[in-house]
């Protein structure tokens, strides 16, 4: 293909969403697609499984779609960044605990009357690394379109902030700071 095709691409896919998108016939609607799908998946705005740019009577919603994703995802880590966390499985695992120590404290709610802003206070902590880790686990998630995994990173990343993202130390899956020793 050639350099102008590509440059067209380009400029289709990062134009405002509801900027013209212009009509094809079927020569260029032929040329032009598979240059657009091959950019698309490889700026990760579209996944390779996704039916999209499949029949030129969707091209503009199709191009619409893309431009917005573009827009949307413009800030957002890019999927090899998921490297830096646990396999979904390990995440799993966690998220299940998580899920199981929360039933624990809802449990003890009732019996700790006493201790009830304690116990709150745990329940809360533990809804929110859940959020932390439900975002890593959507990332590492291959079930999901690429689109909806990089969001789930930019997301964690505003969740846990840029040092703690970029260097792979997100917090415990539990707030164990809450756990006591027996003794």
């Amino acid at each position: 293909m050639c350099a102008p095709i590509y440059a067209f691409a380009a400029l289709l896919l990062t134009a405002p969403e509801f900027d013209p998108v212009p009509s094809l016939n079927e020569a260029g609607w032929k040329n032009l697609r598979p240059v657009i799908r091959g950019l698309a998946i490889q700026w990760e705005i579209l996944d390779a499984r996704e039916d999209r740019l499949q029949r030129p009577e969707h091209f503009t919603i199709d191009i619409q779609s893309l431009r917005r994703r573009f827009d949307e995802l413009a800030d957002a880590p890019h999927l090899h960044d998921c490297c830096r966390f646990p396999t979904r499985a390990v995440v799993g695992q966690m998220l299940d605990f998580n899920r199981a120590y929360k039933q624990h404290l809802e449990c003890l709610r009732p019996l700790l009357n006493d201790q009830g802003d304690t116990v709150r206070a745990a329940i809360r902590e533990t809804n929110q690394l859940h959020r932390i880790w439900e975002k890593v686990y959507d990332a590492r998630s291959g079930i999901y379109y690429v689109s909806v995994r990089r969001n789930a990173l930019k997301q964690l990343r505003e969740m846990v902030g840029v040092d703690a993202y970029y260097t792979g130390q997100l917090p415990p899956h539990v707030p164990v700071w809450r756990f006591q020793e027996i003794k």
